[in-house]
């Protein structure tokens, strides 16, 4: 990739996993009551057909990472797990009271914070709460992260044992260096032992996160941390951009100074040499910064055009109605959005009121609807149409002049009433939905809200 396209479409970027992005959600608008119209309309429509999915934020981590952009809490004190998964199951139960029918769930994922801080017993009992009152789908997916370092086999197998076959774990970077940095000391025998702990046991999907642009990374690092997950073949993986955004997380990322950070062409070779060496080592890029062998279902839900993008990032299949448990979850009628409360004090108040919990949200209006699926069409498959009328918007003309420059620029080709990213184009993608964001372009931003799109 030439240093000029880096530099030239290097700017500050939202990573859409929603669309509109939260900075642009329409707060004043919102309502408890409507966000509740919204997901029984979503719920009535698809629970019978596709089912519904929940993600569950289990906050607690025992030390901070400094890489880390997520709500979380820390603390060592492991009492805290009871009264959470009680507050948790009791939203839950609220949600279950106003569907008109039993749910039916086909997606759970288990995010954080560190779900593994939680003991093996306490997870069978949550999860063995939320199906008192649900029904597993016949081809559901659940899927849990979890931090190599306290990952224990009993993790594994008890959660194997309530339906979850895929799991995640957070390698980031092998750098003795980069590990100190960013305060996750985490030797590769922890990560190949439970990687093989999964295998045994039975799990059919393993995933590694690694991270890219992390303080004091070199190109010899990725290498070698490539290399070393390739020896494990985790099925999946995703190779993420470090997203430095100290105005947003304070001293969470402060743990080293803003020039210990690769920028630009340097960060982005980083990502260049590591997807080369991914795609030797039989990866297929599958969506934005994620990877896949041909044998996980990821790869052949991209190959059918089935790939989903939301607040969970990328999964194989979709459902219309996505719950968020937890404190800082984010839910997804399709419809609206609706996020918790982000402490858990005060998450744990509107439950002690009956409430569910939501603080803030948004309304998607009949253009929010045409937006988003072209935005998704272009993170999950990398190309977009408007050959159908109700995918044509008055602002579309404007949209394909201003993606003309980047047509000649060699990253996407428009034809055909349609626009398809090309191979040159892949890690620009950000910047390709950037142009359909209307919201965005009618309200710039004064300060800096997201992190570089390179």
């Amino acid at each position: 990739m030439s240093a000029s396209l880096v530099q030239k479409y290097n700017v500050p970027g939202p990573r859409y996993t929603s669309y509109p992005t939260v900075p642009y959600w329409e707060e004043e608008n919102f309502s408890g009551e409507q966000w509740k119209n919204t997901f029984i309309q979503s719920f009535t429509e698809s629970n019978s057909t596709e089912g519904i999915s929940l993600y569950i934020h289990l906050p607690f981590c025992e030390s901070l990472c400094t890489f880390c952009g997520c709500h979380k809490r820390i603390t060592k004190r492991h009492e805290v797990e009871n009264p959470y998964i009680e507050a948790v199951l009791k939203e839950w139960n609220l949600y279950c009271d106003v569907f008109p029918e039993k749910p039916i769930i086909k997606e759970i994922h288990l995010g954080g914070g560190t779900p593994t801080f939680f003991s093996p017993e306490n997870l069978e009992t949550l999860i063995n709460g939320i199906f008192k009152r649900a029904e597993r789908a016949v081809e559901h997916e659940f899927s849990f992260e979890g931090h190599p370092n306290n990952t224990s086999r009993e993790h594994l197998k008890q959660l194997y044992d309530l339906g979850f076959r895929r799991v995640s774990f957070g390698v980031q970077d092998y750098s003795e260096t980069v590990q100190k940095a960013i305060h996750r000391i985490q030797p590769f025998h922890n990560v190949a032992k439970v990687t093989f702990w999964a295998r045994e046991i039975g799990y059919t999907s393993v995933s590694h996160d690694l991270i890219f642009g992390l303080p004091f990374q070199s190109l010899e690092n990725v290498v070698d941390t490539i290399e070393k997950t390739k020896s494990l073949s985790p099925d999946r993986l995703a190779f993420y951009s470090y997203a430095h955004v100290p105005w947003i997380k304070g001293n969470g990322q402060r743990g080293f100074k803003d020039e210990d950070v690769p920028k630009d062409d340097e960060k982005r070779r980083l990502y260049e040499v590591g997807k080369q060496l991914l795609a030797k080592k039989g990866y297929h890029e599958i969506g934005m910064d994620h990877f896949a062998l041909k044998k996980d279902n990821m790869f052949t839900s991209f190959q059918e055009g089935k790939l989903h993008r939301n607040f969970m990032g990328y999964t194989s299949s979709k459902t219309q109605l996505m719950i968020g448990l937890g404190a800082s979850s984010i839910s997804d009628s399709w419809y609206g959005f609706a996020q918790n409360e982000k402490s858990i004090e005060d998450y744990y108040a509107l439950l002690e009121k009956n409430e569910i919990p939501v603080f803030k949200g948004h309304l998607l209006s009949d253009e929010d609807l045409i937006i988003r699926r072209h935005i998704l069409n272009l993170m999950c498959q990398f190309t977009t149409s408007w050959d159908e009328s109700h995918l044509y918007f008055k602002e579309l003309p404007e949209v394909i002049a201003q993606l003309s420059e980047m047509e000649n620029d060699g990253l996407l080709v428009i034809q055909n009433n349609a626009i398809t990213v090309t191979e040159k184009g892949k890690p620009f993608v950000r910047n390709i939905c950037m142009a359909f964001d209307l919201r965005l372009k009618r309200n710039a931003p004064q300060t800096q809200l997201f992190s570089m799109t390179v």
